[in-house]
C-alpha cells in the first residue's frame, strides 16, 4: 500500500459492505488489517465509522470488504497530518453533547447513538455504538439515549 494512490474520503457512499455475496479472501490477512486500524480511531475519529463498520465483518470477509480496508489505508497516507491536537492553553470547562440517529443502519434498522465530552477545547472522551433495541420514532431513539450507562 506505500505506493497506492490516495483517496480523499474512507468510504464509497455507496460501499455495498452488507452484502453478503463475493469471492471470500483470507479472514486472517483481513483481521489483522482491521486489527491493526482499530487503534487508529483514538487520534483519527474521521475513520471511527469505516473502520466499525470494516471490523463486523472480521469472521467471513470477502473481496468487496478487504477493498473497503484498503481504502481506508489510502485515505490515512493522503491525510497523514489529520488527528486530534490538545491544546494546553485551554480552558477546564466541561462540555458534553450527545445524539441519537433514528434507524441508521439499513441493515437492521438499528439506531446509532453517540456522546463526546470537551474539556475546553480539547476532546477527552467520546463514543458511538448501535442501540440493543428497534426503535420506532426519533423521539424513541433520543429517550433510548438517555437510558444508556456510558
Amino acid at each position: 500500500m506505500e505506493d497506492a494512490k490516495e483517496v480523499f474520503t474512507p468510504l464509497v457512499q455507496k460501499h455495498g459492505l452488507h452484502e453478503a455475496i463475493g469471492t471470500p479472501v483470507d479472514s486472517s490477512v483481513y483481521r489483522s488489517i482491521v486489527g491493526s486500524l482499530q487503534y487508529l480511531p483514538l487520534t483519527r475519529p474521521d475513520i471511527t465509522h469505516a473502520v466499525n463498520l470494516a471490523s463486523q465483518f472480521k469472521q467471513n470477509p470477502n473481496f468487496v470488504h478487504l477493498q473497503a480496508i484498503k481504502r481506508i489505508l489510502r485515505y490515512v497516507k493522503g491525510t497523514i497530518t489529520h488527528g486530534l491536537c490538545f491544546t494546553s492553553q485551554s480552558s477546564l470547562k466541561l462540555y458534553g453533547f450527545s445524539d441519537a440517529g433514528w434507524a441508521g443502519c439499513a441493515t437492521i434498522r438499528r439506531s446509532t447513538t453517540g456522546y463526546i465530552i470537551y474539556l475546553g477545547a480539547n476532546c477527552v472522551s467520546w463514543s458511538s455504538r448501535k442501540q440493543n433495541t428497534v426503535v420506532r420514532s426519533s423521539a424513541e431513539a433520543e429517550y433510548s439515549l438517555s437510558c444508556y450507562s456510558y
